[in-house]
């Protein structure tokens, strides 16, 4: 499984470059199953559920070119689907959460799917109704069989309709997206997502001859085409590494500049750091994080106290509430996190009491953070990563902390982060990979 060994304490300096955006990365590469023709695609994150997905795509029958670090041709001429059927394919396509989006491309262009139920992170309920009403909306019909948690999608004719979204799912939003884009006729999608990285999946369709009004807001309007070609396309920073080296430099007191941010697709994820009261200065695309020796929540206007809570897009994305509450730990003040999307998430605050710091579970959703103002820092200690984001939340109060911390399962850790070991030693930090 992998783990590390930290050495914490020490204030880091210098220059990250934010790996490509792995939410968005996931659902441009299932949509190369859309054409025949050539895609390219540049920035792409070299960690594991992008590989596991490029895999997966190769076994697919797709032909895969890597032109260099983060360049990839993909040519979808020659898709077996017979391959979806096999066991390998339900082993693969299980350990991947990404891999639900392969269905919508294959139901638009060859009229059936099948998919294995996904895995991913443990961090609660993560339903798919939304996917499947969706593809029932349009045409499709579906079966799950119980026994080996086996979806298969068919749709002999695919109609575009009007459909209101039960939620804003952003894969959910994207699978149906990919499926109406080739579905006879006008779809209209309401209450969808519209994350920048979505936005991305939408204007790639429409260089590739897809025809989607309403592109950034929560109704989209899409009229069917007969075929999609080739096209090229750039994978845009990941938002939730750049929250996380945000949190890292106010943690450990450190100056870090992160390069290439694309400021405006960050949303307010500067201003929600800037209420637990980090600086950060815009130097052309560039966010810059100065040292600070201390950071005070700010209160609400009335003098409450601070809640940051997660919400569908333009709100504050979920993914970085565990960076959030980590870095507020060490504020000057107090903070309530409400973690609204996913009931598991939080769960991972024990770590953090038996490392020192003052937090109150109130229930699977909730916690209160009473910042210790630096004046007692974190302890060291053993601990286990349990999801993705959680994962780089310990990392992070570990290089904080005073002394040696080991963190084991750090598959975990790399199935969204690109070499992050080797990136924060180029920043000074003692991180040993076992």
């Amino acid at each position: 499984m992998g783990t590390f060994k930290i050495t914490g304490g020490k204030k880091l300096n210098g220059t990250i470059t934010p790996q490509g955006a792995k939410n968005e990365t996931l659902q441009i590469l299932c949509a190369v199953l859309l054409t025949p023709e050539e895609v390219q695609i540049t920035n792409i994150p070299d960690i594991v559920d992008v590989n596991k997905l490029i895999d997966l795509l190769g076994d697919l029958g797709v032909y895969v070119k890597k032109n260099g670090h983060g360049d990839y041709t993909f040519k979808a001429e020659n898709v077996n689907l017979d391959y979806l059927t096999s066991d390998t394919f339900k082993r693969k396509g299980a350990s991947l959460r990404g891999s639900i989006m392969i269905v919508g491309p294959l139901l638009a262009r060859f009229g059936k799917a099948f998919i294995p139920k996904p895995g991913g992170d443990k961090i609660g309920r993560r339903r798919l109704d939304t996917h499947f009403l969706g593809f029932q909306k349009l045409g499709a019909k579906f079966n799950y069989n119980s026994k080996d948690s086996f979806y298969s999608v068919d749709a002999s004719e695919l109609r575009g309709t009007y459909m209101l979204l039960d939620e804003a799912s952003v894969t959910g939003t994207a699978n149906v997206l990919m499926t109406a884009v080739m579905s006879k006729g006008k779809t209209t999608i309401y209450n969808a997502a519209c994350e920048p990285y979505l936005q991305q999946l939408c204007k790639m369709l429409v260089r590739m001859g897809a025809k989607i009004e309403g592109i950034g807001s929560n109704m989209l309007h899409i009229e069917g085409v007969n075929e999609l070609g080739g096209t090229d396309h750039r994978i845009l920073p990941d938002m939730i590494e750049i929250g996380s080296w945000i949190g890292l430099a106010a943690m450990t007191g450190s100056q870090i500049t992160i390069k290439d941010v694309s400021y405006p697709d960050l949303g307010i994820i500067p201003s929600v750091f800037r209420r637990l009261g980090i600086y950060t200065e815009l130097q052309g695309d560039d966010l810059h994080i100065p040292s600070q020796e201390h950071y005070e929540i700010e209160s609400f206007i009335d003098g409450s106290i601070m809640t940051i809570a997660d919400s569908p897009w333009p709100g504050f994305t979920p993914d970085l509430l565990s960076i959030i509450l980590v870095t507020a730990t060490q504020a000057r003040g107090s903070v309530l996190i409400h973690q609204k999307m996913f009931e598991s998430r939080l769960f991972f605050t024990d770590k953090l009491i038996d490392m020192g710091a003052q937090i109150i579970l109130c229930d699977p959703h909730r916690a209160t953070v009473i910042g210790l103002d630096k004046q007692t820092p974190l302890r060291a200690t053993t601990m286990t990563s349990p999801d993705i984001r959680a994962g780089i939340s310990l990392l992070i109060a570990a290089l904080s902390a005073e002394g040696s911390s080991t963190i084991h399962n750090i598959n975990q850790i790399d199935r969204g982060y690109e070499n992050i070991d080797g990136r924060l030693k180029a920043l000074g930090a003692e991180i040993v990979r076992l």
